[in-house]
């Protein structure tokens, strides 16, 4: 029986994990998508990629997780460049990608 409930809890948090992983893509993916139409570029292959994750302290002084995504874009459809989301949970707190778009996205894109 312990090991059961041992099972059940190791079992739910993975699945927690997942999904909070799933929802951070999906917000990355938002914020490069908006960049590159913002800038006026090509957004690249549709995706974003998880480059790292680490645990940071939020505003309210608890900790959080903080995930860094990288998306390509391209100028001409020639060139292939490297952008930058960084979310804390679901807030953006660091973006590099289309310089025409740098301030445009992280001055409309919501901050919770």
């Amino acid at each position: 029986m312990p090991d059961l409930l041992i099972l059940l809890i190791v079992g739910g948090a993975a699945f927690f994990f997942f999904t909070a992983a799933r929802a951070a893509a999906e917000r990355a993916a938002e914020v490069g998508r908006d960049a590159c139409q913002a800038a006026g570029v090509q957004w690249l292959d549709q995706s974003v990629h998880a480059i790292g994750m680490r645990l940071r302290r939020k505003e309210n002084g608890w900790l959080g997780l903080e995930r860094s995504f990288r998306f390509e874009y391209s100028e001409d459809g020639q060139d292939r460049h490297i952008g930058r989301v960084v979310l804390l949970g679901d807030k953006l707190v660091g973006f590099s990608g289309p310089s025409r778009a740098a301030q445009a996205v992280v001055r409309d894109f919501p901050l919770h």
